[in-house]
């Protein structure tokens, strides 16, 4: 059994040392799942987001899980600076998405949506995560 997970061990090592990193092009599309409405860490979700978007990469960001109040204007004192940002970005031409069933569940209202803000759907959403060269991240 020993001689087995060592063969083992070194298997995964070769596998591991031989496999090619992916790197992203100059103009490869963002795809960023923003699950959270922490303060903090959707700050983080969407200043990363811009910078990316900043440097070329085309940005879809999808609203999802409590990620939905950040796109509520119900929720405008908690999440002002979140909302302007995500506006910017809507402005200079990146996609925001929000998750229908989420918007549901949370009790978000489409007339809450802040302009420009998308509801996701399989053909919005699909179509933006699973474009050629699509990066994803999650916050």
């Amino acid at each position: 059994m020993k001689v087995f997970a060592q063969l083992l061990f070194a298997l995964s090592l070769i596998v591991g040392c031989t496999a090619t990193p992916v790197w992203a092009g100059d103009n490869d599309p963002l795809y960023v799942n923003l699950t959270t409405n922490d303060s903090h860490r959707a700050n983080m979700g969407i200043f990363f987001s811009k910078n990316q978007f900043e440097r070329g990469h085309p940005l879809t960001i999808f609203l999802n899980d409590k990620g939905v109040f950040l796109g509520s204007k119900a929720n405008a004192a908690k999440f002002s600076e979140h909302q302007k940002m995500l506006a910017e970005l809507i402005g200079k031409g990146a996609v925001v998405l929000i998750c229908p069933m989420c918007m549901k569940h949370y009790g978000v209202k489409e007339s809450d949506l802040l302009p420009g803000i998308k509801i996701g759907n399989a053909e919005l959403t699909g179509g933006a995560l699973f474009k050629d060269n699509t990066k994803t991240l999650t916050w």
